[in-house]
């Protein structure tokens, strides 16, 4: 294996620090990796190469000085496509911003930058960063480095399967839907879904909706639980806008050890069915905590109901998605929206609804993710994390055939609905609740499994420092066997 390659962006801050190898020289290895295995992966879709390298030999002349830019000091790495990088195109997939180059940097990615970052390219989205495959009319598809005919998940599928091959020390990405969990659940890597509205959304948008979208977050896919932790380091903070007034300061982790953790896992819900593949790894990764000696509760559950807890996420979401909707197509889903039978509650009649759903509607249903969040805090007075699935199976062949409402994935040897899966992303988002998504294992066929781990609003450092502690017990990152070298 190349031994920096996959080292942690962590462990090549440290050795470039202590000038065991060059900003240059680290550079120019991820570069011949990009070279070589992204044709086949179509991961990374924009490269910005000689700024980078520019930028890494100031760094190195810095570490000849004797000085550091920060803690990410020469470390290369990617950014999702829909991040403003000054100079580089931001399209979100969608052909009419084709020609749509940044003028400025996102707030995360100077957060980045500050922290001695290289950045050196950008990694491929869906269209309007919908859907959990990778694909657009402008960069095409993007394949699952552990299966090219699979999806590498989304929609930050770029970003996990460059990370996945060791064509990137790090990312910077989004969820709303799952898009930071669904990939690295699929691509077997690290990903931190942060709670809401601690990383600022500046910069992650399109012209003419430049204000931050409800649910969303921003946040870092990795290789290892503590580069999550280092990344939100240097990302977390307020909108530009609110630097003057405030600051953050997220709590430590309640625990330090494994035997120390309180855990509640949920395997199952009647929103979504799961592999049994799937929740066979979990509960792999739940007995070896208990093993540990944490205590496991597969029975606990927060005082909710589930079914109205994921309509009002569809809700929420679609209304806050529907919000990038042009003129012409926020008419015309109006329009189909007022033929819908009154019980007409398929997934397609909800979106329908969702999008174009006035604002004394979507207050009422904030009011009761209020209540929600209630919920949820008095549970995590009595458990400190939940470990449950990321999403039904692990990643599926590509379906770019049929449109997303009609879609069908196998489970458990049977079709199900595709969007059912969107249950175990609302679990979190819903309640703007901190989750990370880390490597659970591999399926008999080789595909990777994440198990996905929920905490405390605002305890984000919780969540990942499980993660980080569950690698001392199970295999943690595994590289795709095809891209060891």
């Amino acid at each position: 294996m190349n031994d920096w390659a996959y080292q942690s962006a962590t462990a090549m801050a440290r050795a470039m620090r202590e000038r065991r190898i060059g900003c240059v020289e680290l550079l120019d290895l991820h570069l011949e990796r990009v070279r070589r295995h992204n044709p086949a992966l179509n991961a990374i879709i924009a490269l910005d190469s000689d700024r980078a390298r520019a930028r890494a030999r100031e760094a190195d002349a810095a570490s000849a000085r004797g000085e550091s830019w920060g803690p990410l000091h020469g470390v290369p790495m990617t950014v999702k496509e829909a991040f403003d990088v000054a100079g580089l195109p931001t399209t979100w997939g969608l052909p009419e911003l084709r020609d749509n180059i940044a003028d400025a940097n996102a707030a995360s990615v100077e957060g980045l930058l500050g922290a001695g970052a290289i950045i050196f390219g950008k990694t491929n989205v869906p269209l309007l960063l919908g859907d959990w495959q990778t694909f657009n009319a402008i960069h095409g598809t993007t394949n699952n480095p552990w299966d090219l005919a699979r999806t590498p998940g989304g929609s930050s599928g770029g970003a996990a399967a460059a990370l996945a091959t060791g064509m990137s020390a790090l990312e910077l990405g989004s969820d709303i839907g799952s898009s930071i969990r669904n990939p690295a659940h699929y691509c077997g890597v690290y990903g931190h879904k942060p709670s809401f509205g601690i990383v600022p959304q500046h910069g992650h948008w399109i012209p003419g909706a430049h204000v931050p979208l409800d649910v969303l977050v921003c946040g870092p896919l990795a290789r290892s639980a503590a580069d999550l932790a280092l990344a939100l380091q240097v990302i977390a903070g307020p909108e530009p806008f609110d630097r003057p007034a405030w600051t953050l300061k997220l709590p430590a982790p309640r625990k330090t050890a494994l035997r120390e953790f309180r855990i509640a896992l949920i395997l199952e819900d009647p929103n979504c069915a799961v592999d049994r593949i799937v929740t066979d790894r979990i509960q792999g990764i739940a007995d070896a905590a208990a093993r540990a000696g944490a205590r496991v509760d597969d029975k606990a559950r927060p005082r909710i109901d589930t079914l109205r807890a994921h309509a009002l996420y569809l809700q929420l979401l679609r209304g806050a998605t529907g919000a990038l909707l042009g003129e012409d197509a926020f008419a015309q889903t109006r329009a189909k929206a007022a033929q819908l039978a009154a019980h007409d509650q398929s997934y397609g009649a909800r979106v329908l609804r969702a999008t174009v759903q006035d604002h004394r509607r979507w207050f009422a249903a904030h009011v009761e993710r209020q209540a929600l969040r209630a919920a949820w805090a008095a549970f995590f007075e009595e458990y400190d994390v939940v470990l449950c699935p990321v999403a039904a199976s692990a990643a599926f062949p590509h379906d770019q055939q049929r449109e997303r409402p009609d879609r069908r994935i196998i489970v458990n040897g049977r079709e199900e609905d595709y969007n059912a899966q969107l249950y175990w992303a609302g679990i979190a988002s819903l309640p703007n609740l901190p989750a990370t998504a880390a490597p659970a294992g591999r399926t008999p066929g080789g595909l990777p499994v994440g198990v996905q781990i929920m905490g405390p609003y605002l305890e984000d450092h919780t969540t990942i420092e499980f993660a980080r502690l569950l690698a001392e017990v199970s295999e943690g990152f595994v590289p795709p066997p095809s891209y060891v070298d």
